[in-house]
Formats: structure tokens, sequence, C-alpha cells
């Protein structure tokens, strides 16, 4: 997916946080009875190293000579992670990924396929065109709403919708964007009220801080989240928001990546940590929920951008802390991979339909295949240059 702004784009390195346990793979499914999320669900429960990620981590490793690079890559294999459910033939992977989860852990799934989605870049762009609200409603959210009641033991952690809203806010000048908005209001609040569940957390997407985080876009982005959560009803089970999703900002950095250029003085949210506070308050003073899970899946390495709004397969990347609710913030539930680190976010192939220019930048590594098409060498190399190391 991808991460562009209406005035620049960013995200974190998670460095202080202890990374939690690894999880042993394969115990059995489930609680003994039905599960009821209050709180923050990160506190009493380990995000699931969900198997598709999973097979996808072991087959890599199997492609590694270096013994002590392998060793490293099946350790990736048991971090937990968000599944992606990205088109409506993908809701089948949620079935197969219930079948490991035990009681202490929780399922992450991004919902991700309104109609006209990724409206301002190319490399994600979804399978359901503008105006197809009734099929994203009985199509994608209806089934998988149908799904977890049909698991009411099982935890879910839901990640809603990454860049529909913030979009909205500092794209809408893009054609794209303004033919995309009413559907991603209608569709965001039906999915908010349809998945408000028992077993069921969710964050709705609140890019990161140098994108809502410049100081003219907090006001108007909290109250455009906000009115998505009020319209769908105000559920109980939407916990606040994420930020940084597949994103390469610092959590803690100072003076920030890019706070000495010129225009940094109209971002006061030059890391994540400092996003957390200044976004938060916005939404609080909006009336929304306001507890933030942040993506720490590959900030290791910072200063790799030539922009801020650089968002394609950056180049130098590494690995970050591991899922967590160790975070040393009570505004935020949980560090957490919400991007499969070695999936791509977009070609590098200028000649294909769905080739965006921020991949063939100087800072994003090539070659590069499709976007969420597996890339073995920048696996490899997030590998190398995690932090903490494996």
């Amino acid at each position: 997916m991808k991460y562009i702004l209406g005035a620049v784009a960013a995200f974190a390195t998670a460095s202080l946080a202890a990374p939690a346990l690894e999880v042993a793979p394969r115990q059995a499914s489930g609680c003994a009875s039905p599960v009821t999320l209050t709180g923050n669900p990160f506190a009493s429960k380990t995000l699931h190293p969900n198997n598709f990620y999973r097979a996808e981590v072991t087959a890599a490793a199997a492609a590694i000579s270096d013994a002590s690079l392998k060793a490293s890559a099946l350790k990736v294999a048991n971090v937990g992670s968000f599944l992606w459910i990205d088109t409506i033939a993908n809701i089948a992977r949620i079935e197969p990924a219930l079948k490991d989860v035990p009681c202490n852990n929780i399922l992450g799934l991004v919902i991700y396929d309104l109609p006209g989605r990724d409206c301002a870049a190319k490399a994600s762009n979804g399978e359901l065109p503008v105006g197809s609200i009734n099929r994203y409603k009985t199509e994608y959210i209806d089934p998988i709403v149908k799904l977890i009641k049909a698991h009411p033991n099982t935890a879910f952690a839901l990640v809603i919708e990454p860049d529909s809203l913030p979009n909205l806010v500092t794209n809408a000048n893009l054609a794209t964007c303004q033919s995309s908005a009413s559907g991603y209001r209608e569709g965001v609040a039906y999915a908010l009220k349809n998945l408000n569940l028992p077993n069921v957390i969710m964050y709705l997407d609140a890019g990161h801080g140098g994108w809502l985080g410049w100081d003219a876009n907090l006001t108007p982005g909290a109250q455009e989240l906000a009115s998505a959560w009020k319209n769908a009803g105000s559920p109980a089970q939407l916990r606040g928001v994420s930020s940084n999703v597949a994103g390469w900002n610092a959590w803690i950095k100072t003076p920030g990546e890019f706070e000495n250029t010129p225009d940094g003085k109209y971002n006061k949210a030059q890391d994540e940590k400092r996003y957390v506070q200044y976004f938060g308050a916005a939404l609080a003073a909006a009336g929304m929920p306001n507890k933030f899970i942040v993506d720490t899946g590959r900030n290791a390495v910072q200063g790799l951008r030539l922009e801020w709004g650089d968002w394609c397969n950056v180049n130098g990347a590494g690995f970050g802390v591991r899922p967590t609710s160790n975070t040393g913030d009570a505004g935020v539930d949980a560090f957490v991979w919400v991007k499969p680190g070695g999936e791509s976010d977009g070609t590098s192939d200028t000649s294909a339909v769905r080739y965006d220019s921020f991949c063939g930048k100087n800072d994003a590594y090539k070659p590069a295949p499709e976007a969420g098409t597996w890339n073995q060498a920048y696996f490899e190399m997030l590998l190398r240059n995690a932090k903490p190391a494996f």
C-alpha cells in the first residue's frame, strides 16, 4: 500500500521498548468461552503470527544459504503481524488463519478494499471501482462479519482501511479522491458499525505524523475520522487509530528526520510519539476515542528518504521493534507489525499499468515487483538492518 500526503508523508522507528517474547507456533486455537474485549487488548493478548506470513517467511528462509541469516529469518516467522484482507478473494485467508490462534493471542486483520481504493496513487489501487459501495458491503464486509461471528472464542484486532480518510483530508484536489470520497465515508462507517462485535477491537487508520501531523491537517483530520465513527453510531469496540501503517518514521527522534527543513516549522509532529500527542488531542477534541497502535515493522533505520513523502520500498530499511504493549506511552496500546516486511509496496517496472513514480525514485529499492508480491532481496535487507537484531 502507499503513503502519500497532501503536504508530506512519513513514519517511525521505535527503539526504546523491549521486544515481546516470540510466540510458539501451532498451539490449540480459540478460548473455552466467548471473548469480550475491553480496554487495551494487547495488554493481555499477543499479536498472532498468522500462518500466511509465516509461510512466506519460511519459504524465504529456505532460499537463504547463509546459516546465520537463515536462522534469523526463521525467527521472523514467529513475530506477530497483521493479515491483509485486500480483496474479496482473500477473505478465504481468514478461516485457515483461525486454526492455530491460542486463547492468549489476538488475530490482526487489515480491512482494505474500499471502492476506488488508494485514490492518490497507482501501486495499490483496489479491485472495486468507484461507485460499487453495495459490493463492498455485501461481498466484502458482510462475509467478514459472518466469519468473525462464527468464531466468538477468538479475539480480533482490526485496522480499518489504511490511507482512505487521510487521503480525503490532504488530496481533496485530486479528481480520483473527489470521486471516491462519498464511497470512502459510507464504506468506513458501514465497516465500523457492522464489525462492532464483542470479540473485536478496531483501529481506524490515521496516516502518520508526516501526513495528518501538519498543523493545518490536525483538526480537519481528526474531524474526518470522528465523523466516520459517529456516522457508524459511535461503536464501542473502536479503540482509536492506527498510525505509520507500512511507514518509516521514528517513534522518537529529536530533531526529527525532516524537522530542520524549510517547512519543518509547520509540523510539530516530527516523530510518531509527538504525533500521538498532537493528533490524539485533536481526536479527543473531536469527541472520538484516541488510543493508538503504531506500526514499527520497517522503521529501524532513519535518514534514508530524500523527502518525507517518499513511501515506496525505501532502500536501506530494517525490521523495527517487535510487537509489544510495552510502549512507555499511555496513549499507545502497542507497537505492532501491520505491513508484512518483504511484501513489495509497488513495482519499479516503468512499463507496468500500476507503476507509480514514487517506486522509481532514487531512494526506492529496485528492482521491485507489484504491490503485495514477495521481494526476497528486500526481505533479506530488512533482516540485516533489523534493530534490535534477530
